[in-house]
């Protein structure tokens, strides 16, 4: 026995699984099955809907929680990407200020051996200019002894003349 299809439309949700379960009563009560069977068939519909859009919900949960999941990930990624990009960057700096530490202690030392082989040089130089003085002081007092000398034997030869006239 084919009825014809009814152009009813139905509601979902709470209202749709209390008018389907009303529609079922009433059926049941008058004994017409059509009735019946279409207020259980709301009554299904609506509770499978019901659950699809409870289910879709928790999906969309589930959804949002792997984003914001992800979003954590890719926050904590980045946090580290720079952390190790500050870390080079401060490892790069303390390399910098190292070498240029180095550098001006080299400097400094190669500043004070200059200052040292100077130093030496100009003492070295006092050194050559006092011992040529000091020869020089020597040769005139040798020049005057020997002028002395020299003047102390031309008198003995003047007094051996006059003491001996032969003799020369």
């Amino acid at each position: 026995m084919s009825e014809p299809e009814t152009t009813e439309t139905t509601s979902g949700g709470l209202v749709g699984k209390f008018v389907g379960k009303v529609k079922s009563a009433v059926g049941s009560a008058t004994g017409n099955e059509d009735l019946q069977r279409e207020g259980n068939l709301q009554h299904a519909q609506s509770e499978a809907e019901m659950i699809a859009e409870r289910e879709q919900e928790e999906a969309e949960l589930r959804k949002r929680e792997a984003e914001v999941k992800e979003q954590n990930a890719a926050a904590a990624a980045e946090r580290d990407r720079l952390k190790a990009e500050l870390e080079a960057e401060e490892r790069t700096a303390n390399i910098e200020r190292n070498e240029t530490k180095a550098e001006a202690k080299i400097a400094a030392d190669a500043q004070k051996e200059k200052a040292n082989v100077a130093a030496r040089e100009e003492m070295q130089q006092r050194a050559a200019d006092a011992a040529e003085e000091a020869a020089l002081k020597q040769r005139a007092t040798d020049a005057a002894e020997a002028a002395r000398l020299e003047k102390e034997a031309k008198k003995a030869e003047q007094t051996a003349d006059m003491i001996d006239p032969e003799a020369s």
